[in-house]
């Protein structure tokens, strides 16, 4: 009765526990913004397909497009100097400890909560911040770093490694997945 399947735009494949259906009432006005056919922008409600773009030129709502990812990580657009990444991270759970000896990389929370470590050793990440919505983490080559999710949803970002970290078209569904292919 109250399953309206564009109540969550970002809605993923399998549920979590704090996806609710309750009805929704707006006795206001109806916003203006809403009445751009589907024809002209056919990404405003179902997403865009995720998949690798590159190295084609690309425009999308990354913001939308890291909301709606559901996998650990899924390469958006690959190049030959810069490479883009969707990641969502569980309740919880962490990027995982990790070092790229000659990357650079920018991450950029769109939901959720978390903690970001960093540290030129890995027993000494003496940097740590409370990162949100809206918070960018620059991370130098050669730095040791985390993320993660200390929040009760999933923590949803996007990376950006120059030069690529990962194979063009990468997919990874889990943590164990991304652990396995490295």
């Amino acid at each position: 009765m109250y399953n309206n399947p564009y109540m969550n735009p970002y809605h993923c494949p399998h549920p979590f526990p704090y996806h609710v259906n309750v009805p929704m009432y707006n006795y206001g006005r109806q916003s203006v913004y809403g009445a751009i056919p589907n024809d002209i922008r056919p990404d405003i409600r179902l997403g865009i397909e995720l998949k690798d773009y590159g190295p084609e030129p690309f425009a999308a709502n990354i913001n939308q497009a890291a909301k709606q990812n559901c996998t650990f990580r899924t390469a958006l657009w690959t190049g030959n100097h810069l490479q883009v990444t969707l990641m969502s991270i569980n309740v919880g759970e962490d990027i995982g400890l990790e070092i790229h000896p000659n990357v650079d990389q920018f991450l950029r929370i769109e939901q959720g909560q978390g903690i970001v470590q960093m540290g030129k050793r890995k027993d000494n990440l003496n940097f740590v911040r409370k990162v949100s919505d809206d918070s960018a983490i620059i991370v130098p080559a050669g730095t040791w770093h985390n993320v993660t999710n200390t929040g009760n949803i999933p923590l949803k970002l996007y990376s950006i490694y120059a030069p690529p970290e990962h194979p063009h078209g990468t997919v990874h569904v889990t943590k164990a997945d991304a652990m396995a292919a490295e």
